[in-house]
């Protein structure tokens, strides 16, 4: 890993999606037209503890800002960048990021996370 390592995810969300989100969340589904923020959120946890810097990340603290709504069947791409290495505290800084499919800025924000039990992935 080194500063300017990045990941990239992108996906779409229907309201199938959002209907699913919410029974699991102990909601009652409702007319939705943009994707949750929780939703959101975890397509940044997805990366750091699958893609970077992967198996074994320990989340530590997340901030997001939300700049636009992201729009139900809008592919959107979620995107982690290593910012700062601190090897001695085995820290791992990252800017966040979430585009829409038109190139707008949806979400940007910062993840920290302990990278001391990283493992390495498996090949195939």
């Amino acid at each position: 890993m080194k500063v300017g390592d990045r990941a990239s995810r992108s996906r779409s969300y229907t309201a199938a999606d959002i209907a699913d989100f919410a029974r699991l969340a102990g909601a009652a589904p409702s007319h939705i037209t943009a994707i949750p923020e929780p939703l959101i959120g975890a397509l940044f946890s997805y990366l750091l503890g699958v893609e970077l810097p992967g198996p074994g990340t320990n989340y530590l603290k997340q901030e997001i800002a939300f700049h636009a709504a992201a729009r139900l069947d809008e592919e959107v791409t979620a995107t982690v960048e290593i910012t700062r290495l601190r090897p001695d505290k085995h820290l791992c800084d990252l800017a966040t990021t979430l585009t829409g499919a038109d190139g707008r800025l949806i979400a940007s924000g910062r993840a920290l996370v302990l990278i001391k039990d990283v493992a390495k992935p498996v090949e195939a």
